[in-house]
């Protein structure tokens, strides 16, 4: 499985390039914020074996302004390193390595730097 180039950002963690991506628009669940925000990183270069990244908390973009956190170079930067750590290998084949996080697995794959987080404001329309 391999996530496609558009939409996808490169990113270099310890001298290898990865590609990494969270989808355009929410799923079902994700958008009722029953699912949690998923991005997935591969190796830049070659094939090989796809993270996919879970998060504790909701996307940005969910229906319901549920707690969300934000996405970025450090966060993916962090989740790889975390992830190697615990046995992914970008060179394999195979299956997605997935990774989900807790709340005590993010603080620590953040060296106890937590991401900026909040709770999206969705304005009530009434007609």
């Amino acid at each position: 499985m391999a996530i496609p180039k558009k939409g996808s950002r490169l990113i270099g963690v310890d001298g290898t390039a990865y590609r990494w991506r969270i989808r355009h628009r929410p799923t079902y669940s994700q958008g009722n914020g029953w699912g949690p925000l998923t991005y997935a990183v591969e190796p830049a270069e070659g094939r090989g074996r796809v993270l996919l990244v879970k998060l504790p908390c909701s996307r940005p973009d969910a229906w319901l302004g549920e707690r969300t956190t934000t996405v970025g170079p450090a966060l993916v930067a962090a989740t790889v390193r975390g992830a190697l750590d615990r046995g992914w290998d970008p060179s394999q084949t195979g299956s997605a390595f997935v990774f989900d996080l807790t709340e005590g697995d993010l603080s620590d794959v953040m060296k106890g730097h937590s991401p900026s987080r909040g709770i999206t404001f969705r304005p009530v329309l009434s007609i």
